[in-house]
């Protein structure tokens, strides 16, 4: 094991020991923090977004902490040359974010490009991040290795430091990751932190800024229908505005092996084991309990449990998001309320900011 392999092990137990104290707090005292988590409108939400993120973000609003849910619009441009149809894409996020159970009296929903506050901080903060940083950071590391040689955009190398001024525009002290995502989490801390030592605060007592922690992801990922990461582009994905004919037919064609008897064995059975997942979470049981049960039901027994299980557990969520869609109105409402009350936190941040910075004339 390399250094750096054992570096990032060892950060990552830290990271875990830390977030299982971080829900122990959460459960005694979820007043104390405030969340910013969100996804960048690029298609359609599915049952991995469901199960890997929208229903913890329900969990914690319900729980009473403060959510903050960004539609990333800018952020679709990083590593596109347009913006596609940014607009039908957007309201079908926030379709799925009202119908997954996130209540606009609870959170906070709103979008990049009516913050231009939020935006200006990226000024000040691309003084704090080195071009070394950037280069090294995973995400932007992957997408120049992708390149093929089409040069890699600046929005695309800066990356980390807008989604820095996503974290702390509102202050936000946790953010619910997955273990990829830490790099950039890390980014906005060491952000926060050179903020607070290169130009001081508003405030004598507190830093401007606070470093934000990171909460990790409680449930598995789930895999595509292939067994491969889910991804549209693979057209492997359950989307959450499927209807059950849509759902049963995908779940037939999805990928199992020759062995009749169903184990869960991730490693060695990943496209088996990730629909025994599905079921699970559908079911709200152990993975390992319904295999059991299937036992030599075969990749027919499999497919079918999943697809009552899947078609049971959405219902409710589909009726929903068929009526929120057929109320225009209403989802304009929700993201202009959303918008006007991001944005007075992002005018106060911006204040701070410019008395910290000396940059207040009258």
């Amino acid at each position: 094991m390399t250094d750096t392999h054992a570096d990032t092990e060892a950060s990552l137990a830290r990271s875990t020991e830390r977030s299982l104290r971080i829900e122990e707090e959460l459960a005694q005292d979820p007043g104390k923090f405030r969340i910013l988590t969100g996804d960048r409108p690029t298609g359609n939400l599915h049952i991995g977004h469901l199960f890997g993120s929208l229903e913890n973000r329900v969990r914690l609003a319900r729980a009473g902490v403060e959510t903050m849910v960004l539609i990333a619009d800018y952020q679709v441009i990083t590593d596109r040359d347009g913006v596609g149809p940014i607009r039908e894409r957007v309201y079908s996020l926030l379709t799925d974010y009202l119908a997954a159970g996130l209540d606009p009296q609870q959170v906070t929903i709103f979008t990049h490009s009516a913050l231009p506050e939020l935006n200006q901080l990226m000024l000040p903060f691309l003084s704090l991040a080195t071009d070394a940083e950037l280069r090294r950071n995973p995400t932007v590391k992957s997408e120049l290795d992708a390149t093929q040689g089409r040069p890699m955009s600046g929005l695309m190398l800066t990356y980390p430091v807008h989604q820095a001024a996503d974290i702390l525009f509102c202050k936000a002290n946790l953010v619910p990751v997955g273990k990829d995502q830490l790099p950039h989490l890390e980014q906005a801390r060491v952000i926060a932190r050179r903020f607070d030592e290169r130009y001081g605060r508003a405030d004598a007592d507190h830093p401007v800024f606070p470093e934000p922690e990171a909460l990790l992801s409680r449930s598995g990922t789930v895999l595509g229908l292939d067994g491969a990461k889910m991804s549209k582009s693979r057209h492997n994905t359950i989307e959450l505005g499927f209807t059950a004919d849509e759902t049963a037919k995908l779940i037939k064609r999805a990928v199992t092996d020759s062995d009749r008897h169903i184990t869960y064995e991730p490693e060695t059975r990943p496209e088996v084991s990730n629909l025994v997942n599905i079921a699970a979470l559908a079911l709200g049981r152990e993975p390992l309990d319904v295999a059991a049960e299937l036992g030599d039901a075969g990749g027919g027994g499999l497919k079918k449990l999943v697809t009552e299980a899947l078609n049971e557990y959405l219902a409710p969520l589909r009726a929903r998001r068929v009526e929120l869609a057929a109320d225009q109105a209403y989802l304009e409402q929700v993201l202009r309320d959303g918008n006007e009350r991001a944005r007075e936190i992002a005018v106060q941040t911006l204040e701070e900011v410019r008395t910290a910075m000396q940059m207040r004339y009258y």
